[in-house]
């Protein structure tokens, strides 16, 4: 048997390293089959346990942070048939929690990061999390000019053609209104309007799965007439950019929108304690059946908008809010079969094929079996689970959405096992390649060691890279790349990401003759002369594309959306970051802090020495150069990246170290506030550091800055600096 895995305080920092690559690779695989795909195979308890290992291994480790957890990501990209908005605020997504101690645990980070007693006043606002469709309604001059949905949290889809017809959506605000104000809330549906829909619609063939996924797909309506016919609604509940202040608390700010003629929820009120929070969480849940619409949990905000700003954001949620999700709901079928899904590292991940069963008001016809130890009734920690009952093909199986989103079997009914039936034997070799499939010592995950011969792991690679977050080409689905990639015609073959920007030129290239004419595209059933345009038009849009989404469509293990913004920011443009990267020698044993080049990677707030090595071994390799070489010679342009930077501070550009107690703030608003006015924020002093802020007890770091003559300021000196009042 393999060895379980291995409890997150026994872990050494090398075998926590992989395990939160491990961790980012299979959760990313999950957000990308969920958000973009439609198309999950996990469950959420499942995917929740997941994430909850990575956030205690970071907590843990918090040195080793990676910019692809899950606690970083925001929705998925905007889709190309509606035109873009980029938002004057980003839109983020919140930090979820599931028990009465996470509750206690975030009302104490945020006493503990405003630096507040345990007595000291601190009020939240409890609200029910409506499960829909999250819109920004920008007005100017108090009249509705712009309407987008998230999208990635920074861009978004307009889609004010089809908000314009929702009745209770004001068109224009009143008098008191400030010139501009962006109101932002949840598009959704009511639950006894969405089965009238369903109804309707079964006529013509189509139906949604959910309120949440009908009110998604009427508002994402090419014709707003389509729109209008359906029942849609809007809360509204917070705010983007504003031209003036809309008020000092979260709750006064709602009810003026309430005065200005939106709807928003009278469940919302106002807690001081947690044990206010929890009273009204469980008022909700038990009144849950009984709401028109669907919701999914609990939001808890900080309610003085001062204090909101102190606190800030991470890189994709606010630290002022977060989300007290509600536990699974569940029921029993068959389990009919196990399948082995390939994913993009090699991962083998087992799919349990179910007799469909309503749950929560969702049909579910598979759920994730997670791993092989899973199926056996083995824990992460090596300890039994299920009282150890293994699961089988056959088994009457409880089903659990967790989160009520992705399915995940809890148990089984050992009364109902077929007497014939077999423990499930989990393959060691790759279904997609045949391959050996291996299990390292401490994984969990089993592995297709194919590598670049193996189809499945070949495929996965072009649909990241064609993928939202990534080159975002439109028409490249999972059913395009596979036929492209296991086609035997040359003129039609996508076996490489640059193979996808040479296409055209092989097409246009084919000599006039029949036996040609057989590998011309619109020739291909499914394809045709309007939709091989669009494609190559598709595809010739993309070849100029941001440095950030280049980065991250190279799949370099470690740098996910967050880190490639990191590095794109910090670089500016590829020549740099591949010159650096290229010449940079990482430290050859203790003592050793590496060359220049190296200093530079790491220093980049937020990288850190396993994303740097990550970094620079991609570059070290040949055969990763080629196909970087081959993209840039098929006309891929990667764009250079615009500073993003509040210029007017005095701090804008330069790069800071905190060393020594803060006294005025936390270390944690220190590095915000230093962020927000454009500096770049070090952990360490070096020859490119240009300031360090030195509070009581400073060490090692002040002697190094006075010795390298880098300037030395105080706290007091900061804040003058910045310009704000200490």
């Amino acid at each position: 048997m393999s060895k379980p895995a291995t409890p997150v305080e026994s872990l050494t920092q090398e075998e926590a390293a992989a395990e939160l690559a491990r961790l980012a690779d299979e959760i990313a695989g999950h957000d990308r089959r969920y958000h973009a795909e439609d198309a999950p195979t996990v469950s959420d308890a499942e995917y929740d346990a997941l994430k909850l290992r990575n956030a205690q291994i970071e907590a843990r480790f918090p040195e080793l942070i990676r910019d692809d957890s899950p606690s970083r990501r925001v929705g998925a990209a905007p889709s190309a048939t509606f035109a873009q908005v980029r938002h004057s605020r980003p839109m983020l997504s919140l930090d979820n929690v599931f028990s009465d101690e996470d509750v206690v645990d975030f009302v104490t980070s945020v006493r503990r990061f405003l630096s507040l007693s345990a007595d000291a006043e601190l009020v939240f606002t409890a609200e029910p999390k409506i499960d829909g469709l999250s819109m920004s309604l920008r007005y100017e001059q108090r009249r509705l000019v712009t309407a987008a949905t998230r999208g990635d949290g920074t861009t978004g889809e307009n889609v004010t053609a089809n908000i314009r017809t929702i009745g209770e959506i004001p068109q224009q605000l009143p008098k008191d209104a400030p010139d501009i104000v962006e109101v932002r809330g949840e598009v959704y549906m009511r639950r006894d309007d969405f089965l009238d829909l369903q109804k309707r619609m079964a006529e013509t063939g189509q139906t949604f799965a959910n309120p949440r996924n009908s009110a998604a797909g009427s508002l994402r309506q090419k014709n707003p007439e389509v729109t209008k016919s359906r029942p849609l609604k809007f809360f509204a509940y917070a705010w983007g950019e504003t031209s003036e202040p809309l008020g000092t608390t979260q709750y006064d700010v709602v009810r003026r929108f309430a005065d200005w003629g939106f709807r928003v929820n009278d469940q919302m009120v106002r807690c001081k304690s947690t044990e206010e929070l929890l009273r009204h969480y469980r008022e909700i849940e038990a009144e849950r059946a009984e709401l028109p619409y669907d919701i999914d949990g609990v939001v808890y905000k900080v309610d003085r908008l001062d204090l909101q700003e102190r606190l800030g954001f991470r890189s994709r949620s606010p630290r002022w809010a977060t989300a007290h999700k509600f536990p699974a709901e569940k029921a029993t079928t068959v389990l009919t079969a196990i399948d082995i899904q390939v994913g993009r590292t090699g991962a083998l991940t087992p799919v349990a094929r179910l007799e469909p069963v309503t749950v929560g008001g969702v049909v579910v016809v598979n759920a994730t079996l997670h791993n092989e130890d899973y199926i056996k009734g083995i824990g992460n920690k090596g300890e039994p689970i299920r009282e150890g009952r293994d699961i089988r093909i056959g088994d009457t199986v409880i089903v659990q959405r967790a989160g009520d989103v992705i399915p995940q079997i809890l148990d089984i009914l050992p009364e109902k096992r077929p007497r014939d039936s077999v423990p499930y034997v989990f393959p060691d070799r790759c279904p997609a390649c045949d391959s050996h499939a291996v299990r390292e010592e401490g994984e969990a995950v089993r592995r297709c060691t194919g590598g670049l011969i193996c189809p499945a792991q070949a495929v996965e690679r072009i649909r990241h890279f064609v993928s939202r977050n990534a080159f975002d080409i439109e028409g490249l689905g999972e059913k395009q790349i596979e036929f492209f990639f296991n086609t035997d015609k040359e003129a039609l073959k996508i076996s490489t990401p640059a193979d996808i920007f040479t296409l055209k030129r092989r097409q246009e290239s084919l000599p006039a003759t029949l036996e040609a004419s057989l590998e011309k595209l619109e020739k291909i059933d499914g394809f045709g002369a309007v939709s091989v345009k669009k494609l190559f038009d598709a595809i010739d849009a993309r070849r100029k594309v941001d440095l950030s989404r280049f980065l991250f469509a190279l799949g370099i293990r470690h740098i996910g959306e967050t880190n490639a913004k990191r590095l794109a920011r910090h670089f500016l443009s590829f020549d740099k970051l591949r010159t650096v990267a290229e010449a940079a020698k990482p430290p050859e044993g203790k003592g050793d802090p590496g060359n220049a080049e190296w200093q530079e990677i790491v220093g980049v707030n937020g990288i850190g020495g396993i994303v740097a090595e990550a970094l620079v071994d991609f570059f070290a390799e040949e055969h990763n150069r080629e196909a970087v070489e081959a993209l840039l010679a098929a006309g891929v342009t990667p764009q250079d990246e615009e500073p993003v930077a509040d210029v007017s501070s005095p701090v804008a550009g330069k790069t800071v170290v905190f060393t020594g107690s803060l006294e005025k703030m936390s270390r944690d608003e220190a590095k915000a506030m230093a962020e927000r006015l454009g500096a770049k924020v070090a952990g360490s002093v070096s020859k490119k550091t240009d300031l360090v802020v030195a509070g009581p007890g400073a060490g090692s770091k002040l002697k190094q800055a006075t010795e390298l003559g880098i300037e030395v300021i105080d706290e007091d000196q900061w804040f003058e600096r910045v310009g704000k009042p200490g």
